[in-house]
């Protein structure tokens, strides 16, 4: 069998027009992995009130983070997947679960050049409902319908694989030195509390109460929550962090129900009023900039900061395309590779 891979990252509207916005938005807003209610309160929703205010406001965001040679998710993205086949001897596509770029699009340029086995690889480090599932749940329809001769593995979430940590430490490190910040904020995107629950395998175990993340279990295979905190645990104890110098917020909710706290927004309020004056923010839920990196966080965020008296505020980038990034990542995947070809 000849093997390839598919990285798969988010997505980006096409432009930063509001019309452009507008239909990203519809289809990411109406996945049921992402708003998960019923179709016709999704609808209501979504059609009924989100897209028919939110768009403007969401171009004017990314206006302010554009790129002239488009989105950065999607230029970082494509730059990292240059690097990983740099690195490879396997084809490495690219596709995107929203938007253009689409993962049936991607998987058709690997069968053009003769792949009939796939790695799927979820550029997210924490497994979410909102993104590693609804990707591996397309590309699964997609193969049944379309390309039923072929075989489909995936990554699994690599939140605390030692590489990626390792990786991650040594590039918050790089911001960090000479820097006299007070407080070191990990910032993960937000998902309603309910996620946790429906991905609790146990049915039981997930209470978000503060203790169950760190009760073993076998709930954490699927714990948004736990992953994140464990991300933030293994990066501090690389970094030797003191405990009271660093802490984990969650961003981006949605809507009026409970959403993963502490909130990202009011932890940099309250950080800044009990009298933080130099912080740093770091978001290892994406390994791309994107809108919720470069906009709500290095905007919005040093605005706050600022507002309530804040004096520096320091935000880390993501992995992006840096090269031990991009060799770590080519490193599983010419694993795979041979694991496989000494299968076959």
């Amino acid at each position: 069998m000849s093997k390839g891979v598919l990285l798969v990252n988010l997505g980006s509207p096409d432009s930063t027009d509001p019309k452009d916005v507008k239909k990203y938005l519809g289809e990411f807003l109406m996945d049921p992995r992402v708003i998960d209610v019923p179709t016709w309160a999704r609808t209501l929703l979504v059609k009924g009130i989100i897209l028919n205010t939110r768009p403007k406001k969401s171009a004017e965001a990314y206006q302010k983070i554009w790129w002239k040679e488009g989105s950065p998710l999607i230029v970082l993205s494509q730059r990292l997947q240059e690097k990983v086949s740099s690195f490879s001897d396997v084809p490495i596509g690219l596709a995107m679960r929203y938007g253009k770029m689409n993962i049936k699009d991607g998987l058709q340029q690997l069968n053009d050049q003769g792949v009939d086995e796939v790695l799927i690889v979820p550029l997210y480090p924490q497994f979410a409902m909102a993104t590693t599932e609804t990707i591996l749940v397309l590309a699964e329809e997609l193969r049944k319908e379309f390309f039923p001769h072929m075989r489909f593995s995936d990554l699994p979430p690599f939140y605390n694989n030692e590489a990626y940590i390792k990786v991650l430490a040594k590039s918050i490190a790089e911001q960090l030195e000479n820097l006299d910040y007070e407080h070191l904020l990990f910032s993960y995107h937000g998902v309603p509390e309910r996620h946790i629950r429906k991905s609790d395998v146990t049915k039981s175990h997930c209470k978000i109460d503060g203790s169950c993340c760190q009760t073993a279990s076998a709930a954490h295979q699927f714990c948004y929550r736990h992953q994140c905190y464990e991300t933030t645990r293994l990066v501090a104890e690389e970094l030797q962090l003191k405990p009271d110098t660093f802490s984990t917020s969650f961003q981006s909710r949605l809507g009026f129900d409970p959403w993963l706290q502490p909130y990202t927004d009011r932890t940099i309020e309250r950080m800044g009023k009990q009298g933080v004056k130099k912080m740093a923010i770091v978001t290892p839920a994406f390994v791309s900039d994107c809108l919720e990196t470069l906009e709500e966080i290095a905007m919005e965020g040093e605005e706050i900061f600022h507002e309530v008296g804040g004096k520096e505020f320091t935000t880390i980038p993501c992995l992006n395309d840096r090269d031990d990034w991009a060799q770590t990542l080519s490193s599983w995947i010419n694993e795979w590779a041979e694991v496989k070809t000494e299968l076959a």
